[in-house]
Protein backbone atom coordinates (compact mmCIF):
# COMPACT_ATOMS: atom_id res chain seq x y z
CA UNK A 1 0.00 0.00 0.00
CA UNK A 2 3.43 2.40 0.75
CA UNK A 3 4.26 1.94 -2.72
CA UNK A 4 0.93 2.36 -4.11
CA UNK A 5 0.61 6.08 -2.07
CA UNK A 6 4.15 7.17 -3.15
CA UNK A 7 3.62 5.89 -6.91
CA UNK A 8 0.13 8.07 -6.79
CA UNK A 9 1.31 11.00 -4.44
CA UNK A 10 -0.82 10.54 -1.79
CA UNK A 11 -1.35 9.73 1.71
CA UNK A 12 -2.17 6.03 2.60
CA UNK A 13 -4.95 7.01 4.48
CA UNK A 14 -6.17 8.24 1.04
CA UNK A 15 -5.27 4.45 -0.84
CA UNK A 16 -7.12 3.01 2.14
CA UNK A 17 -10.53 5.25 1.35
CA UNK A 18 -10.03 4.68 -2.21
CA UNK A 19 -10.01 0.79 -1.92
CA UNK A 20 -12.71 0.84 0.87
CA UNK A 21 -14.93 2.35 -1.76
CA UNK A 22 -15.48 5.24 0.95
CA UNK A 23 -17.16 7.46 -1.02
CA UNK A 24 -15.77 10.75 0.58
CA UNK A 25 -12.81 10.72 -2.23
CA UNK A 26 -12.46 13.45 -5.34
CA UNK A 27 -13.02 11.45 -8.71
CA UNK A 28 -9.34 13.16 -10.07
CA UNK A 29 -7.27 11.13 -6.62
CA UNK A 30 -9.59 7.72 -7.40
CA UNK A 31 -8.42 7.44 -10.59
CA UNK A 32 -4.84 8.06 -9.37
CA UNK A 33 -4.88 5.56 -6.86
CA UNK A 34 -6.74 2.67 -9.17
CA UNK A 35 -4.12 3.64 -11.98
CA UNK A 36 -1.08 3.04 -9.25
CA UNK A 37 -2.96 -0.45 -8.00
CA UNK A 38 -2.91 -1.44 -11.78
CA UNK A 39 0.80 -0.58 -12.72
CA UNK A 40 1.79 -2.20 -9.60
CA UNK A 41 -0.60 -4.96 -9.79
CA UNK A 42 -1.72 -4.28 -6.08
CA UNK A 43 -3.64 -7.03 -4.21
CA UNK A 44 -5.38 -5.47 -1.08
CA UNK A 45 -5.42 -8.00 1.78
CA UNK A 46 -9.43 -7.98 2.37
CA UNK A 47 -8.56 -10.17 5.86
CA UNK A 48 -6.77 -7.92 7.28
CA UNK A 49 -8.53 -5.02 6.51
CA UNK A 50 -11.32 -6.78 7.26
CA UNK A 51 -9.76 -7.61 10.90
CA UNK A 52 -8.93 -3.87 11.51
CA UNK A 53 -12.61 -2.80 10.51
CA UNK A 54 -14.81 -5.32 11.96
CA UNK A 55 -16.06 -6.25 8.65
CA UNK A 56 -15.73 -9.20 6.05
CA UNK A 57 -16.64 -6.61 3.15
CA UNK A 58 -18.94 -9.12 1.69
CA UNK A 59 -23.07 -9.36 1.11
CA UNK A 60 -25.02 -12.15 1.20
CA UNK A 61 -27.25 -11.49 -1.87
CA UNK A 62 -30.81 -14.10 -1.94
CA UNK A 63 -32.63 -14.56 -5.05
CA UNK A 64 -35.76 -16.72 -5.51
CA UNK A 65 -35.02 -17.92 -9.05
CA UNK A 66 -31.35 -17.67 -10.61
CA UNK A 67 -32.00 -19.49 -13.20
CA UNK A 68 -34.23 -16.56 -14.37
CA UNK A 69 -32.48 -14.46 -16.88
CA UNK A 70 -33.90 -11.27 -15.25
CA UNK A 71 -32.75 -12.02 -11.40
CA UNK A 72 -29.40 -12.60 -13.39
CA UNK A 73 -28.79 -9.46 -14.35
CA UNK A 74 -30.27 -8.01 -11.31
CA UNK A 75 -27.33 -9.93 -9.76
CA UNK A 76 -24.66 -8.22 -12.45
CA UNK A 77 -25.74 -5.34 -11.56
CA UNK A 78 -25.24 -5.14 -7.50
CA UNK A 79 -22.26 -7.19 -8.11
CA UNK A 80 -20.43 -4.66 -10.51
CA UNK A 81 -21.12 -1.76 -7.81
CA UNK A 82 -19.98 -3.62 -5.08
CA UNK A 83 -17.10 -4.68 -6.38
CA UNK A 84 -15.98 -1.60 -7.42
CA UNK A 85 -16.61 -0.70 -3.33
CA UNK A 86 -14.01 -3.46 -2.73
CA UNK A 87 -17.07 -5.95 -1.61
CA UNK A 88 -17.86 -9.55 -2.47
CA UNK A 89 -21.05 -11.37 -3.34
CA UNK A 90 -21.92 -14.15 -1.21
CA UNK A 91 -25.19 -15.88 -3.43
CA UNK A 92 -27.70 -18.11 -2.51
CA UNK A 93 -30.89 -19.34 -4.55
CA UNK A 94 -34.25 -20.16 -2.34
CA UNK A 95 -35.85 -21.66 -5.59
CA UNK A 96 -38.93 -19.52 -4.45
CA UNK A 97 -39.45 -21.26 -1.37
CA UNK A 98 -39.91 -18.97 1.83
CA UNK A 99 -38.03 -21.79 4.23
CA UNK A 100 -34.83 -21.35 1.95
CA UNK A 101 -35.08 -18.01 2.42
CA UNK A 102 -34.93 -17.94 5.94
CA UNK A 103 -32.54 -20.77 6.28
CA UNK A 104 -30.28 -18.91 3.88
CA UNK A 105 -30.46 -15.24 5.71
CA UNK A 106 -29.30 -17.58 9.08
CA UNK A 107 -26.13 -18.66 7.42
CA UNK A 108 -25.48 -15.30 5.83
CA UNK A 109 -25.49 -14.06 9.11
CA UNK A 110 -23.56 -17.45 10.35
CA UNK A 111 -20.97 -15.94 8.13
CA UNK A 112 -20.92 -12.06 9.82
CA UNK A 113 -21.68 -10.37 6.07
CA UNK A 114 -21.77 -6.84 6.57
CA UNK A 115 -25.68 -6.80 4.54
CA UNK A 116 -28.28 -8.30 2.90
CA UNK A 117 -29.93 -7.84 -0.67
CA UNK A 118 -32.92 -9.89 -0.84
CA UNK A 119 -35.18 -10.74 -3.16
CA UNK A 120 -37.24 -12.64 -1.13
CA UNK A 121 -40.31 -15.78 -2.74
CA UNK A 122 -42.74 -14.50 -0.47
CA UNK A 123 -42.60 -10.61 1.11
CA UNK A 124 -45.59 -12.19 4.13
CA UNK A 125 -44.30 -15.35 5.02
CA UNK A 126 -44.40 -14.87 9.02
CA UNK A 127 -41.00 -17.13 9.55
CA UNK A 128 -39.32 -14.68 7.43
CA UNK A 129 -40.36 -11.50 8.49
CA UNK A 130 -39.74 -11.98 12.25
CA UNK A 131 -36.16 -13.11 11.16
CA UNK A 132 -35.33 -10.17 8.92
CA UNK A 133 -36.83 -7.75 12.41
CA UNK A 134 -33.74 -9.03 14.21
CA UNK A 135 -31.48 -8.19 12.31
CA UNK A 136 -28.84 -5.98 12.58
CA UNK A 137 -26.90 -5.59 9.38
CA UNK A 138 -28.13 -3.16 6.70
CA UNK A 139 -31.01 -5.09 4.66
CA UNK A 140 -32.15 -4.07 0.91
CA UNK A 141 -35.13 -5.62 -0.75
CA UNK A 142 -35.60 -5.49 -4.12
CA UNK A 143 -38.90 -5.33 -5.74
CA UNK A 144 -40.47 -6.28 -2.67
CA UNK A 145 -43.00 -4.82 0.46
CA UNK A 146 -41.74 -5.39 3.71
CA UNK A 147 -43.17 -3.81 6.80
CA UNK A 148 -41.54 -0.54 8.42
CA UNK A 149 -39.85 -2.23 11.62
CA UNK A 150 -37.87 -4.35 9.33
CA UNK A 151 -35.79 -0.94 8.57
CA UNK A 152 -35.29 -2.27 5.22
CA UNK A 153 -34.07 -0.03 1.92
CA UNK A 154 -35.92 -1.29 -1.01
CA UNK A 155 -36.00 -0.44 -4.43
CA UNK A 156 -38.56 -0.73 -6.29
CA UNK A 157 -40.33 -1.35 -9.99
CA UNK A 158 -43.30 1.25 -10.88
CA UNK A 159 -45.19 -1.83 -11.81
CA UNK A 160 -48.45 0.35 -12.08
CA UNK A 161 -47.21 2.88 -14.62
CA UNK A 162 -46.31 -0.23 -17.45
CA UNK A 163 -49.50 -1.73 -16.67
CA UNK A 164 -51.54 0.86 -16.63
CA UNK A 165 -49.96 1.99 -20.14
CA UNK A 166 -50.45 -1.48 -21.34
CA UNK A 167 -54.03 -2.08 -20.19
CA UNK A 168 -54.90 1.47 -21.78
CA UNK A 169 -53.28 0.75 -25.05
CA UNK A 170 -55.63 -2.25 -24.98
CA UNK A 171 -58.95 -0.93 -23.63
CA UNK A 172 -58.35 1.50 -26.87
CA UNK A 173 -58.26 -1.18 -29.27
CA UNK A 174 -61.21 -2.75 -28.58
CA UNK A 175 -60.19 -5.55 -25.83
CA UNK A 176 -62.61 -5.81 -23.03
CA UNK A 177 -61.78 -9.29 -22.26
CA UNK A 178 -58.29 -9.26 -20.62
CA UNK A 179 -56.51 -11.73 -18.81
CA UNK A 180 -53.39 -11.58 -16.67
CA UNK A 181 -51.34 -14.48 -16.27
CA UNK A 182 -50.21 -13.79 -12.82
CA UNK A 183 -47.42 -15.03 -10.68
CA UNK A 184 -47.28 -15.44 -6.61
CA UNK A 185 -49.46 -12.71 -4.96
CA UNK A 186 -46.96 -13.11 -2.38
CA UNK A 187 -44.47 -10.44 -3.74
CA UNK A 188 -45.44 -7.18 -4.98
CA UNK A 189 -44.52 -7.37 -9.05
CA UNK A 190 -47.80 -10.25 -8.73
CA UNK A 191 -49.62 -8.52 -6.47
CA UNK A 192 -49.04 -4.85 -8.00
CA UNK A 193 -49.62 -5.91 -11.56
CA UNK A 194 -53.01 -7.73 -10.52
CA UNK A 195 -54.22 -4.01 -8.68
CA UNK A 196 -52.94 -2.07 -11.31
CA UNK A 197 -54.58 -4.22 -14.33
CA UNK A 198 -58.23 -3.22 -12.09
CA UNK A 199 -57.07 0.33 -11.67
CA UNK A 200 -57.01 1.04 -15.07
CA UNK A 201 -59.81 -0.69 -15.66
CA UNK A 202 -61.90 1.31 -12.90
CA UNK A 203 -60.86 4.65 -14.35
CA UNK A 204 -62.33 4.42 -17.34
CA UNK A 205 -65.74 3.24 -16.00
CA UNK A 206 -65.82 0.12 -17.46
CA UNK A 207 -67.42 -3.23 -16.01
CA UNK A 208 -64.08 -5.17 -15.15
CA UNK A 209 -64.56 -8.29 -17.48
CA UNK A 210 -60.76 -9.20 -16.71
CA UNK A 211 -59.08 -12.30 -15.58
CA UNK A 212 -56.34 -12.89 -13.22
CA UNK A 213 -54.55 -16.81 -12.63
CA UNK A 214 -52.05 -16.31 -9.93
CA UNK A 215 -49.84 -18.93 -9.01
CA UNK A 216 -46.10 -19.73 -9.38
CA UNK A 217 -43.23 -17.60 -12.14
CA UNK A 218 -42.80 -20.84 -13.98
CA UNK A 219 -43.18 -22.02 -17.52
CA UNK A 220 -45.31 -24.47 -15.76
CA UNK A 221 -47.60 -22.35 -14.67
CA UNK A 222 -48.16 -19.92 -17.60
CA UNK A 223 -48.70 -23.11 -19.79
CA UNK A 224 -51.35 -24.58 -17.31
CA UNK A 225 -52.85 -21.02 -17.00
CA UNK A 226 -52.85 -20.26 -20.69
CA UNK A 227 -54.96 -23.75 -21.28
CA UNK A 228 -57.51 -22.88 -18.60
CA UNK A 229 -58.20 -19.79 -20.24
CA UNK A 230 -58.54 -21.21 -23.56
CA UNK A 231 -61.07 -23.51 -23.09
CA UNK A 232 -63.40 -20.89 -21.05
CA UNK A 233 -66.13 -20.28 -23.08
CA UNK A 234 -65.40 -16.67 -23.80
CA UNK A 235 -61.75 -16.64 -23.89
CA UNK A 236 -60.05 -13.89 -23.46
CA UNK A 237 -59.45 -11.52 -26.82
CA UNK A 238 -55.52 -10.21 -25.16
CA UNK A 239 -53.30 -11.70 -22.59
CA UNK A 240 -50.83 -10.03 -20.51
CA UNK A 241 -48.11 -12.75 -19.24
CA UNK A 242 -46.60 -11.83 -15.59
CA UNK A 243 -42.75 -12.52 -16.46
CA UNK A 244 -40.62 -14.35 -18.82
CA UNK A 245 -41.21 -17.42 -17.30
CA UNK A 246 -44.36 -17.23 -17.54
CA UNK A 247 -44.05 -16.01 -21.32
CA UNK A 248 -42.42 -19.68 -22.80
CA UNK A 249 -45.31 -21.90 -20.84
CA UNK A 250 -48.14 -19.00 -22.47
CA UNK A 251 -46.34 -19.63 -25.94
CA UNK A 252 -46.21 -23.05 -25.47
CA UNK A 253 -50.24 -23.89 -24.90
CA UNK A 254 -50.73 -21.09 -27.77
CA UNK A 255 -48.94 -22.91 -30.01
CA UNK A 256 -50.42 -26.42 -29.07
CA UNK A 257 -54.00 -24.59 -29.37
CA UNK A 258 -53.22 -23.41 -33.11
CA UNK A 259 -53.42 -19.82 -31.62
CA UNK A 260 -51.68 -17.28 -33.94
CA UNK A 261 -50.32 -14.22 -31.24
CA UNK A 262 -50.38 -10.96 -33.22
CA UNK A 263 -54.31 -12.80 -35.11
CA UNK A 264 -56.21 -15.18 -33.31
CA UNK A 265 -54.66 -13.59 -30.07
CA UNK A 266 -53.25 -10.03 -28.53
CA UNK A 267 -50.33 -11.19 -26.34
CA UNK A 268 -48.34 -8.37 -24.11
CA UNK A 269 -45.51 -9.67 -21.54
CA UNK A 270 -44.01 -8.26 -18.45
CA UNK A 271 -39.77 -7.86 -19.04
CA UNK A 272 -37.89 -7.70 -22.06
CA UNK A 273 -35.19 -10.62 -23.01
CA UNK A 274 -34.21 -11.55 -26.69
CA UNK A 275 -37.11 -13.97 -26.67
CA UNK A 276 -40.05 -10.82 -27.51
CA UNK A 277 -37.42 -9.50 -30.81
CA UNK A 278 -37.20 -12.69 -31.89
CA UNK A 279 -40.58 -14.15 -31.68
CA UNK A 280 -42.76 -13.36 -34.82
CA UNK A 281 -44.61 -11.15 -34.38
CA UNK A 282 -42.08 -9.51 -32.17
CA UNK A 283 -44.10 -9.29 -28.81
CA UNK A 284 -45.50 -6.10 -26.81
CA UNK A 285 -43.73 -5.84 -23.04
CA UNK A 286 -43.81 -4.00 -20.46
CA UNK A 287 -40.62 -3.69 -19.34
CA UNK A 288 -37.63 -2.45 -16.33
CA UNK A 289 -34.03 -1.87 -16.25
CA UNK A 290 -32.96 -4.95 -14.24
CA UNK A 291 -29.36 -4.51 -14.08
CA UNK A 292 -30.71 -1.08 -12.76
CA UNK A 293 -32.07 -2.41 -10.41
CA UNK A 294 -29.51 -4.24 -8.78
CA UNK A 295 -26.88 -1.51 -9.26
CA UNK A 296 -29.33 0.52 -6.83
CA UNK A 297 -29.84 -2.08 -4.40
CA UNK A 298 -26.23 -1.98 -4.09
CA UNK A 299 -25.46 1.96 -3.99
CA UNK A 300 -28.87 2.07 -1.34
CA UNK A 301 -26.46 -0.79 0.83
CA UNK A 302 -23.40 1.37 0.60
CA UNK A 303 -25.12 4.13 2.11
CA UNK A 304 -25.87 2.14 4.96
CA UNK A 305 -22.97 0.45 4.83
CA UNK A 306 -21.44 4.13 5.23
CA UNK A 307 -23.50 5.38 7.86
CA UNK A 308 -25.16 8.16 5.29
CA UNK A 309 -28.93 7.12 5.83
CA UNK A 310 -31.42 5.43 7.34
CA UNK A 311 -33.82 2.84 5.44
CA UNK A 312 -34.65 4.52 2.07
CA UNK A 313 -36.94 4.02 -0.84
CA UNK A 314 -35.98 3.81 -4.40
CA UNK A 315 -38.59 3.58 -7.79
CA UNK A 316 -37.48 3.12 -10.64
CA UNK A 317 -39.93 3.16 -13.99
CA UNK A 318 -41.52 0.57 -16.26
CA UNK A 319 -42.25 1.29 -20.07
CA UNK A 320 -44.48 -0.26 -21.98
CA UNK A 321 -43.69 -0.88 -25.43
CA UNK A 322 -46.61 -1.84 -28.41
CA UNK A 323 -45.27 -4.15 -30.66
CA UNK A 324 -46.88 -6.80 -33.53
CA UNK A 325 -48.27 -9.22 -30.92
CA UNK A 326 -51.10 -6.52 -30.35
CA UNK A 327 -54.06 -6.30 -32.98
CA UNK A 328 -57.61 -4.25 -32.47
CA UNK A 329 -60.65 -6.44 -32.28
CA UNK A 330 -62.57 -7.13 -35.18
CA UNK A 331 -66.21 -6.14 -34.59
CA UNK A 332 -67.85 -6.34 -31.92
CA UNK A 333 -66.20 -8.97 -30.31
CA UNK A 334 -64.37 -6.94 -27.91
CA UNK A 335 -67.77 -5.55 -26.23
CA UNK A 336 -69.24 -9.03 -25.06
CA UNK A 337 -69.27 -9.25 -21.40
CA UNK A 338 -68.42 -12.92 -20.53
CA UNK A 339 -68.52 -14.19 -16.56
CA UNK A 340 -67.28 -11.99 -13.31
CA UNK A 341 -63.66 -11.30 -12.97
CA UNK A 342 -62.16 -14.13 -10.89
CA UNK A 343 -58.88 -14.57 -9.43
CA UNK A 344 -56.79 -17.35 -8.05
Amino acid sequence: MREVAALANVAISSVSRVLSGHPDVSPAMRARVLAAVRQLEYEPDFLAQSLRRGATLSVGFVVGDISNPLMADIVSGAESVLRGAGYSILLMNSENDPSLDVAHVRFFLSRRVDGLILSLASERDPRTLELLRGVEVPIVVVDRDVPPEVRASAVLSDHRSGMTAAVNHLLDLGHRRIALVAGSLDVRPGHARLAAMREAIAARGLPDTTTAIAGTFSAEHGEAATNELLKAADRPTAIIVGSNQLLVGCLRALRRHGIRVGEDISLVTCDDVPLVDLYEPPIASISRDSVELGRTAARLLLRRLHDEAGPEVVINPTVFTPRASIRPVAGEAGARAPAASRSR
